[in-house]
């Protein structure tokens, strides 16, 4: 049951027979929603506001007027119109009564409804570039995909999953060429990752050091000089006495400073780049001995784009070591993709996008690289190179042309980091452009996982943090709390109590963030025993599980005491309401794509549990009715809770 759903289509009703109102229905409906204080009823509508100023009546004259139109006898007290044109609603006891039945009879959904119109959604995430181990950067993408998928599917929805890898690009020229001429055959045999990865790390700093030396440093060089004069110009601007054009003045100044600043730090960055390889014993004659080095690797990657035999001997070699490297990771995750086509399975269909491009008159030649010049953004999106060479967007576009054909979805999510806003902007405009605008493409950006040092997350050498060893020691961490316990008796339950703790607090702490937001990494915070943590959770779910052994019953027997429920008491009445908010937070997830409404709503569910088993006795409950009565509201909290984790993809420990 979705009581808010529910109201909400009763409000429709009442709303459409409204005198003199045409206006936007939907936007009056979302303006009905769970009261924040309890004595203001258990939902709230403050539609009547927005609408006096459109209809030009006081508030509270249309307030009283969609409560006379308004059928909720079966599902509410009496409205209630307070202040200005508030309506608050209270719901009948026996209303909830009967959706918690519906949840208990339910034990899959737990009765959350399933959508009427079930569209088709493929979901694009995690997306590593193969030829270099995973790191804590890939985290957000992966939990937050996996997450969206499985709940876009709980509720009906046909989801198709696909890790779109990068297994074809530059990175793969670096290895090339670093395996040609950097290679250790001992170690390569030993641990093919360990040297792949080494090889991709030292052609990288090269080719970054060279970069850097021969157009970075002098290209930055140039903005500073042209960024001091525009500050000493606009410092020397003398007072008007004109407060208004005084202050954007000196506005402006503070932004020239600002852009200042930002050159200044980027060219300290560049010199300690350099410095870092000019003061290495090791690479210092590498780096003299390869002056052209990233335009050897970029030869060596069109030389596999155009099927050197060589070259593709060696990708051939070298990627199923990757992907099983990958593959490991994503089975410590507990993630699962429906495919993983990567960028070399549309190679040979990107010269047919250009082509399609051009016959639309989408795509024109500008300096020798054909580009599709769009309304509303300063530069081209490029789709290939003057060299020919085609690029990400090239990739993307045939990707989009790949999924339309073969699945026809009516969305596709991209849950990639905010970088590359800009890249997907274009890249769904040029899609609409050229057919596709029926789709919903939606880029699902997220922020960035931060050290205590307010920057991104990497080692003390400032590299990034490998995926695997993340979960590695959060599991490490776990075991402390495994350890404590005085319930778990061997050591197997305690690994695996640990590694549910340990990998739930990496998946938890990053979802329980809104996306959009950055995040402090923390495994104290994340694995902490209170507050709004997957090690909280879990234990509010051992809690719970803990007094079907000592009422001497299972859950299914539990479930069966909803029968007859009594509400008989503000805490129970209370736990009964969040219960069956589970599908109003489900929709909110999807509504605009933030996991972090369901670790809200879980968090708030075991508040809920918790004020409950302190004032309502269970076990020891006044009479045999009520003890049942009150562990049915126990099973019920116990499944919301494990279905609710498991969406998110965290798995939920018996004891703890």
């Amino acid at each position: 049951m979705n009581l808010l759903a529910e109201l909400r289509a009763r409000f429709a009703t009442s709303l459409a027979s409204l005198e003199g109102f045409d206006g936007n229905v939907q936007a009056a409906l979302e303006l009905i929603r769970p009261s924040t204080d309890a004595k203001f009823g258990d939902y709230q509508a403050n539609c009547a506001m927005p609408l006096g100023k459109q209809l030009g009546k006081p508030p509270r004259e249309i307030a009283s007027a969609i409560v006379d139109k308004l059928d909720v006898a079966d599902l509410c007290d009496p409205p209630e119109i307070a202040g200005p044109g508030f309506i608050n609603l209270r719901i009948k006891d026996d209303a909830i009564i009967r959706g918690l039945q519906t949840a208990a009879a339910d034990t899959e959904h737990l009765g959350v409804p399933q959508v009427s119109d079930p569209r088709t959604v493929v979901v694009d995430y995690s997306s590593p570039n193969v030829a270099k181990p995973m790191h804590v950067g890939h985290i957000r993408s992966t939990v937050i995909g996996a997450a969206l998928a499985t709940v876009l599917r709980f509720l009906g929805h046909r989801v198709i999953t696909d890790n779109h890898i990068g297994d074809w690009g530059t990175q793969f020229g670096m290895i090339i060429y670093g395996y040609k001429h950097f290679a250790d055959e001992a170690a390569l045999a030993k641990s093919p990752v360990a040297e792949l990865s080494r090889l991709y790390r030292l052609v990288n700093s090269l080719v970054e050091y060279h970069a850097a030396k021969t157009t970075g440093l002098p290209t930055i060089e140039q903005k500073i000089n042209q960024q001091e004069a525009t500050v000493s110009k606009l410092a020397s601007v003398e007072p008007t006495g004109d407060k208004k054009i005084d202050k954007q003045a000196a506005k402006k100044l503070r932004a020239a400073e600002t852009t200042l600043s930002d050159l200044q730090n980027e060219k300290s960055s560049l010199k300690k780049k350099i410095a870092a390889v000019d003061d290495d014993a090791e690479l210092a004659p590498l780096a003299a001995a390869h002056p052209d080095i990233g335009k050897a690797v970029l030869d060596e990657t069109a030389k596999l784009h155009s099927g050197d035999k060589t070259n593709l001997e060696l990708w051939e070699r070298f990627l199923p070591a990757c992907l099983e490297a990958n593959q490991q990771v994503y089975e410590r995750l507990g993630v699962a993709f429906d495919h993983t086509l990567g960028e070399s399975f549309y190679h040979d269909r990107l010269a047919g996008v250009v082509d399609d491009l051009e016959k639309r008159g989408l795509a024109t030649e500008s300096d020798g690289a054909m580009c599709v010049f769009l309304e509303g953004f300063a530069a081209p999106f490029i789709v290939r190179k003057q060299d020919g060479a085609f690029l990400y967007s090239t990739t993307d576009l045939a990707t989009i042309a790949f999924r339309f054909e073969e699945w026809q979805p009516d969305a596709i999510l991209y849950v990639v980091d905010h970088r590359q806003s800009l890249h997907f902007e274009q890249l769904f405009a040029t899609a609409k452009l050229a057919g596709c605008e029926e789709i919903e493409l939606r880029h699902v950006n997220f922020g960035t996982v931060l050290g205590e040092d307010g920057k991104p997350y990497k080692t003390r050498s400032g590299t990034a943090v490998g995926l695997m060893g993340l979960l590695d020691e959060a599991v490490d961490r776990a075991r402390q709390i495994a350890g404590d316990s005085r319930v778990l008796t061997s050591d197997d339950e305690r690994q695996q109590v640990a590694e549910r703790i340990g990998i739930g607090a990496i998946k938890y702490a990053d979802l329980a963030h809104n996306r959009t937001s950055d995040y402090v990494f923390s495994y104290d915070k994340m694995l902490a025993m209170n507050g709004n943590t997957a090690a909280y959770m879990q234990y509010s779910y051992a809690r719970v599980r803990g007094i079907f052994g000592k009422a001497g019953v299972s859950e299914a027997q539990a479930l069966s005491g909803a029968g007859d429920l009594n509400l008989g008491s503000a805490e129970e009445r209370a736990l009964g309401i969040a219960l069956l908010r589970f599908a109003e937070a489900l929709d909110k997830v999807v509504e605009d794509y933030r996991p972090n409404h369901l670790t809200a709503y879980l968090f708030d569910l075991a508040s809920a549990y918790a004020t409950f088993f302190q004032n309502c006795p269970v076990i020891k409950a006044e009479t045999p009715e009520l003890r049942m009565s009150r562990l049915a509201l126990c099973a019920l909290t116990a499944r919301t809770l494990e279905v609710g984790l498991a969406l998110l993809g965290i798995e939920c420990v018996e004891r703890m």
